[in-house]
């Protein structure tokens, strides 16, 4: 049994997961920061921690464990129970235990659990898809004093040019308003003429469609063939979980609220404990049904989770 798997795939839905009898894995959210010397900038992110004080079971990795392998829950308990002995024996002996996307477990000289967190995956699931960049330094050059050095050499004078003979402004202001009255004379003519020609053509369509609805009769003879639906039915074995519901009226209220909102959500029956089961959608694979999941969680829903679950 893959125990840092399911570890893994809880933390993206939960701050803290306790392993029985060992240590609880807790992350805290941290914003995003830029450091200042190398100007990178990192996305926020769910800093991982290990708290060995935390060992009380809370039910929540042995039922996922038993959901996902399909066995009992004392059956994934006592699984647990063994993984769990298998490591501190390692531990015991010197050796550094490593957890795939998690960290690395090692005991210190006082005898406690040392714990390095891995900085190969990101659990905060509102920063799926970013990663960290680094920015050049932006040099901002400043030309004023230059420009004032300049001044200060050759200074810019203006000196307006000299006109002698003004009289053919006279002229040209007369040309101007009388071509300006007769331009807004043939204008109006025009718009007038316009107007008076789209007005008869309007009345003469006008009478043309009278007589036509007058005489026309209304007879459908090539009718609209029948609609046909197809429905897409749902199948594959990887769910993503929206809720389970003790009454079933309350799981078939959730399954029209999802499909308002366009999701292909539906019931796929009861679990072990009695609830009814409402799911966003089914895949066929579980890299299809993965991707989803990482959607559903960044817009819908943090704590949607998936369950791979054969249907009859």
């Amino acid at each position: 049994m893959q125990l840092e798997t399911y570890i893994s795939d809880l933390l993206y839905r939960y701050d803290c997961v306790t392993i029985p009898e060992f240590g609880a894995f807790l992350t805290q959210r941290l914003s995003a920061k830029i450091h200042e010397s190398t100007h990178t900038f990192y996305p926020p992110k769910k800093a991982l921690s290990f708290n060995e004080q935390l060992q009380q079971n809370d039910g929540l990795l042995a039922n996922y464990i038993a959901e996902v392998e399909k066995i009992p829950y004392t059956t994934a308990l006592i699984k647990v129970s063994k993984q769990v002995k298998s490591i501190k024996s390692l531990l015991a002996e010197g050796e550094t235990i490593q957890l795939e996307n998690i960290g690395e477990l090692v005991l210190n000289a006082d005898e406690k659990t040392q714990f390095s967190p891995s900085n190969s995956i990101n659990y905060l699931t509102d920063a799926f898809g970013l990663s960290h960049f680094t920015s050049s330094d932006v040099n901002r050059e400043i030309y004023k004093e230059t420009v004032e050095a300049i001044e200060d050499v050759t200074p810019i004078v203006l000196t307006p040019e000299k006109r002698s003979n003004r009289n053919w402004l006279k002229y040209a202001a007369a040309a101007v308003l009388f071509l300006g009255v007769g331009g807004f004379v043939a204008t109006a003519y025009y718009n007038n003429s316009i107007e008076s020609h789209n007005q008869l053509a309007q009345e003469e369509a006008n009478e043309q469609l009278d007589a036509k609805v007058q005489e026309a009769t209304f007879v459908i003879s090539n009718p609209l063939p029948a609609a046909t639906l197809s429905l897409e039915k749902q199948s594959g074995n990887y769910h993503i979980v929206a809720g389970a519901f003790r009454v079933e009226a309350n799981s078939e209220r959730k399954v029209k609220q999802l499909r308002d909102k366009g999701f292909k959500a539906r019931k796929i029956g009861m679990n072990r404990y009695g609830l009814h089961e409402v799911v966003y959608a089914s895949f066929e694979t579980r890299e299809d049904a993965q991707r989803e999941l990482y959607k559903v969680r960044r817009e819908h829903n943090r704590d949607a989770w998936l369950l791979i679950k054969k249907l009859d």
